[in-house]
């Protein structure tokens, strides 16, 4: 399928606004409707230097019917990246999770019902639960065991991820009951610029840039399947476009490494000491470990991650935040206090 225009909501947000470049830059005949609510996680000037010809920005919530139905209807596509999505976040205060991703996303893809749009829905892989460490798992240290795939159950374990399950259910008994032309992606965790920085990676960088030293969660044994956005970004441009409608697509590059790990070579790539952290209290739940399965995805579509060493895409990262600390120094204080007053 070729698409003209396509309104992405939550384009102003981390993983949206890379998806918006991403079609920038790489496909010129297609115009970008951003529909975003600008909450502490969004930010206008992650596309502010977008071409105006290119993109257009909409300020508002996918909450509100009467704008959804004006913004769809002149649409080809609608991909939904707006969600609220910190778990932290939810834990004290579920309510925005569920307006947002269960509320926002019915009244998103009833608009795209009603004037016959394509729709491509944004989930995570937090609502499959966890999986045991590796370490409990036979093959351990053969890069063996159990991934998440597309026919997994579903066990959410915080209201971030019940709220983001709940719409996955939304979108597939829409497409089974009212026939939406609809396709699900579930990713792995993502890493890369104008990333806020309350989340982990970007957290630690900004930490050691500020001369805070970084927070560790519990143990860190908690491992997570990372993700370049900018591969996330194309597997989703492949799905739009050549998926089958109905099907669930999981993204994941095999970047499955525990937090600590992951810590420690922030330290050593800013050339910190691989024990400069401090410990914190673990968040309550905290799920163990995800693992995805994207072979669907790969053998179906010919979709491949251009960023498999998880260095590499880390040391970018790094850099781009040194470069651009206008863009988070405002807000580094708040996001911090907000840690301490839990503890964290």
């Amino acid at each position: 399928m070729e698409y003209k225009k396509i309104v992405v909501a939550g384009g102003a947000g981390f993983i949206g606004s890379n998806f918006v470049h991403y079609i920038v830059k790489n496909h010129p005949n297609v115009h970008v409707t951003v529909l975003d609510k600008l909450t502490y996680a969004g930010n206008k000037e992650n596309i502010a230097d977008l071409p105006k010809d290119r993109v257009s920005f909409v300020l508002g919530d996918i909450c509100d019917e009467w704008l959804d139905d004006k913004i769809v209807e002149n649409a080809d596509a609608v991909v939904n990246y707006a969600a609220e999505t910190h778990n932290d976040n939810s834990l004290i205060d579920p309510e925005p999770f569920i307006q947002t991703n269960i509320i926002g996303t019915y009244k998103l893809i009833q608009a795209c019902r009603k004037y016959g749009v394509r729709y491509h829905h944004i989930s995570t892989d937090e609502v499959y639960g966890d999986l045991p460490l590796r370490k409990d798992l036979p093959g351990h240290g053969e890069g063996k065991g159990e991934k998440f795939t597309s026919m997994s159950r579903y066990k959410p374990s915080s209201p971030y991820s019940s709220s983001k399950a709940s719409s996955d259910l939304l979108v597939k008994a829409w497409a089974r009951s009212f026939g939406l032309k609809a396709t699900i992606s579930n990713c792995s965790n993502n890493y890369g610029p104008y990333q806020y920085i309350e989340k982990f990676i970007p957290r630690q960088i900004t930490n050691i840039l500020s001369g805070i030293k970084p927070k560790l969660y519990g143990t860190g044994e908690n491992v997570r399947d990372w993700i370049y956005t900018g591969d996330h970004s194309r597997a989703v441009w492949d799905i739009l476009t050549k998926g089958q409608i109905g099907e669930t697509y999981l993204i994941g590059a095999d970047g499955e490494m525990n937090n600590k790990d992951v810590l420690e070579m922030i330290l050593e790539m800013m050339d910190q000491p691989k024990d400069a952290y401090d410990v914190v209290k673990d968040r309550p739940g905290h799920d163990l470990r995800y693992a995805i399965d994207s072979s669907k995805l790969r053998n179906e579509l010919g979709w491949e991650p251009k960023y498999t060493d998880f260095r590499e895409g880390l040391k970018e990262t790094i850099d781009w935040y040194r470069d651009h600390e206008d863009w988070w120094k405002a807000n580094k204080e708040k996001v911090e206090k907000k840690y301490a007053k839990n503890g964290q």
